[in-house]
């Protein structure tokens, strides 16, 4: 199977979330749970709307299959469903909460720790095997939490709560196979905004008035959290979890590229090492795969 449209997809979505930033910085003085609230509750109701007028056809073959399946697969079904929807609500609760409590280095190193933990669960529970140099690869992203957590356990401690949920999301969703994948997410945002509505009323700030506040976030839900998302469950189709997770990477790296450049915020000679480790543990990890399919292009022709 040619999996590069997989792997495309991947990229595109990490990539793009490294740019989160440049949406994110001018909605600075609005209270961080409300953009959470708004953007979760803005996409429940974009996909729902596109699965009413696009998408009815879809959800009957659903229903239809899911009627079909084994009781036990249908618990199967709804506990990867409702738990990749848990799991997904949880990474984005945490990592607000240590956004704003604990500290934005903190949150920034969660999804560099999310590539190493989504490894050894996908080792642990899928059997995913790695190769010796992909467990080099590994450990090379290891040793840059470990450089970038230097001297404070606390961060590293709140990184991994952070990094575990979204690792545990994309482990739980490699299994979640059989139904279309925009469904899918759908009901998982759904189920997350419904989770959320109950808090809204005590959190919740001012109702928003401003015109740019909205146009922010429906790039946001559109372009930083459907899209992306989507692109995410349809990688999964082929590819392992622990690849997607060092594919990750890509998130971070952007956003420090971002950092030192645009914002111009002070960089450090370790961070610089830290993130140099990072992308050569990216590309060590994938290498076998661009060599493969390398050479695949050449018989071709």
């Amino acid at each position: 199977m040619n999996n590069s449209k997989y792997y495309l997809a991947a990229i595109v979505a990490y990539a793009t979330w490294g740019f989160f930033s440049l949406v994110l910085k001018p909605l600075a003085a609005y209270p961080s749970i409300d953009l959470l609230f708004y953007r979760v509750f803005s996409c429940a109701l974009l996909m729902l709307l596109i699965v009413v007028l696009f998408k009815r056809k879809a959800v009957t073959d659903a229903i239809n299959v899911y009627k079909i399946l084994s009781p036990k697969r249908r618990r199967k079904v709804l506990m990867l469903n409702i738990g990749g929807s848990l799991l997904l609500s949880f990474n984005w609760f945490s990592f607000i909460y240590v956004m704003n409590h604990v500290s934005v280095k903190a949150a920034s190193l969660a999804y560099l720790v999310c590539p190493v933990l989504t490894t050894v669960l996908a080792f642990f529970l899928l059997n995913e095997k790695l190769s010796r140099l992909q467990w080099g690869a590994v450990a090379l992203s290891l040793l840059s939490c470990l450089l970038l957590s230097y001297a404070n356990i606390t961060d590293m401690f709140y990184s991994i709560l952070v990094g575990l949920s979204y690792a545990g999301y994309l482990v739980s969703q490699r299994r979640n196979v059989g139904f279309d994948k925009f469904l899918t997410l759908t009901f998982h945002i759904v189920l997350s905004a419904i989770m959320l509505l109950p808090f809204y009323p005590a959190f919740g700030g001012p109702f928003p008035t401003e015109i740019k506040f909205y146009v922010y976030i429906e790039t946001i839900a559109v372009f930083f959290t459907i899209m992306p998302l989507f692109l995410n469950l349809y990688a999964l189709r082929a590819l392992p979890s622990s690849t997607l997770g060092m594919l990750l990477n890509i998130n971070p790296i952007i956003g420090f590229t971002l950092a030192a450049l645009v914002y111009k915020e002070q960089i450090s000679a370790m961070q610089i090492v830290a993130y140099s480790l990072i992308l050569i543990a990216v590309v060590v990890f994938n290498v076998r795969m661009m060599w493969t399919g390398a050479k695949k292009k050449v018989t071709a022709k």
